[in-house]
């Protein structure tokens, strides 16, 4: 039998960042994250950012001093964190809906088709952005919940769709036939029949999904939009003076917070902008590997290949 070389080289890739969450505690000086912004060397003031391999910052610095690799270690265990709970928040909403709307009937049909029609005609970005800097949203104290929770909502219209789709496809199946012609009940031949038969679709598409966050995570970062944030409050809300006191300031060191302001540092400081952005292609190449290698395994064991 043939070796799936892409769930080999996917999986290989997480076991990895699992071990470097492991190992962060013990490996990474927490002085390194503390904001440095001048220091000396040779006589010579040195300001922030600092380039790779200057004052031991192996892969240079961010514009506040911090050490970009001690950033990305301890970055990586809150990045999987936000990437997984948004991934997983999406499918325990979309599945249950997509299943319960698999008889194209009723208000579930409905929802569906009107979610994924809403959201496909609005870019994920831009109704992100628009949704999560929304004022509720901005001073609530829940905001991290909230964030999550909106950009898991965002899709669960597509994911939906398309396990209805599958799911109305197995229905009118032989197998899902015979067993209503013996008076099986929908909701008997949903979970006896559909919902095993579209395991694989969940399982590769949840792995491509944890892709799809990751890049709109992203995109979200560089437009300073973290999940990560909270509203600091400096003076009275409401004011007849003008806009509330305060400022949304990051509590986090996922990776998409390094994007914030590389716009300004692009081409003084290229290292501000490739070191996160190849962290993040990282887990995007290995979430799409895994995926392929899924549904590579699923095809060979179903006898398609």
């Amino acid at each position: 039998m043939k070796r799936n070389y892409l769930l080999i080289v996917g999986l290989t890739m997480l076991l990895f960042l699992i071990f470097i969450m492991i190992i962060t505690p013990s490996v990474v000086n927490e002085e390194r994250l503390v904001e440095e912004r001048i220091q000396f060397e040779e006589g010579k003031i040195l300001k922030a950012p600092f380039p790779p391999n200057t004052l031991n910052y192996k892969l240079g610095s961010d514009s506040d001093g911090r050490d970009l690799l001690s950033l990305i270690l301890v970055g990586t265990k809150e990045t999987l964190l936000i990437i997984f709970s948004i991934t997983l928040l999406r499918y325990l909403i979309a599945v249950p809906l997509g299943l319960y709307a698999s008889k194209k009937d009723g208000l579930s049909n409905w929802l569906v088709g009107g979610w994924n029609a809403l959201f496909s005609s609005i870019p994920t970005l831009l109704a992100g952005i628009f949704l999560i800097n929304m004022p509720f949203i901005i001073f609530a104290e829940n905001r991290y919940t909230l964030v999550i929770l909106i950009i898991a909502l965002l899709e669960v219209g597509r994911v939906s769709y398309i396990i209805q789709e599958q799911g109305y496809n197995t229905l009118q199946k032989e197998f899902t036939l015979a067993s209503k012609v013996q008076g099986a009940k929908d909701s008997q031949l949903i979970l006896q029949h559909v919902f095993p038969y579209l395991i694989p679709t969940i399982v590769i598409h949840f792995f491509m999904d944890l892709g799809r966050v990751t890049i709109l995570v992203a995109q979200l970062g560089i437009f300073s939009i973290f999940v990560t944030q909270q509203f600091v409050q400096t003076g009275p809300l409401l004011s007849s003076m003008g806009p509330p006191f305060g400022f949304l300031e990051n509590t986090g060191y996922n990776w998409a917070t390094m994007l914030n302001g590389i716009k300004k540092e692009m081409h003084s400081a290229p290292w501000l902008v490739l070191v996160p952005v190849i962290a993040i292609m990282y887990i995007t190449f290995m979430f799409n590997l895994i995926g392929e290698g899924a549904k590579k395994y699923f095809l060979r064991r179903d006898g398609h290949m």
